[in-house]
């Protein structure tokens, strides 16, 4: 059902490579083990979407996401962005970076530690030793690259005693070699998103 009002929402169809991206995060998500996923397409080819999806399967489950960004400005931009796609779910994404004004800030974290903030999107403010998660379900890191392994390993910790490790997916539009160590030796598993969407022109 969830997938069905988020999909209607959209002003779009999914590519079959997008469709078989979701299918391979559904699966993973269903599995005993956490998820540790990278979603690697090219600028364009729908990474946004495919998130959108998984997020909103996650808050129907009643858990927590974290979307994190390298740049205020593209945190911003994720925000406008999925908060479109996640409206039908009744997930409204709240955003946390380090221009927050004092008052937001408190209330967004104050929203983390209780439940009553589901998807909260932002930078490396979303890992700060004063934000706590009631429930965080899935951790999203887009332009990985970006990060440092001890700076991604910071969020995906930021669980309660007990609950396990959440469920982590990374998206790039940049297949550098470190990503392709990671896919060998990381236990990373791999979706390529090798299609646009009709009207898109190939990059170069």
């Amino acid at each position: 059902k969830v997938d069905r009002r988020i999909r209607a929402r959209l002003p779009f169809s999914l590519t079959r490579a997008q469709d078989r991206t979701v299918g391979q995060i559904v699966i993973d998500m269903a599995s005993p083990n956490p998820m540790n996923r990278l979603l690697q397409g090219d600028v364009g080819s729908g990474k946004t979407a495919v998130a959108a999806l998984a997020v909103a399967m996650v808050t129907a489950a009643g858990r927590q996401v974290a979307i994190m960004a390298p740049t205020e400005l593209l945190a911003e931009q994720h925000e406008r962005t999925l908060g479109r796609y996640l409206a039908p779910a009744g997930a409204p994404p709240s955003l946390l970076v380090g221009s927050t004004p004092a008052a937001e800030r408190r209330k967004v974290l104050d929203g983390l530690a209780t439940g009553t903030v589901e998807v909260a999107i932002g930078t490396h403010a979303l890992f700060q030793d004063e934000v706590r998660y009631r429930d965080l379900g899935l951790v999203i890191v887009d332009e990985q690259h970006r990060f440092g392994v001890h700076q991604r390993l910071a969020l995906t910790r930021k669980t309660v005693p007990g609950q396990g490790r959440p469920h982590q997916l990374v998206m790039t539009a940049t297949p550098i070699p470190r990503t392709l160590s990671m896919v060998a030796y990381a236990d990373l598993d791999c979706s390529v998103i090798d299609e646009l969407p009709p009207g898109r022109q190939a990059v170069t």
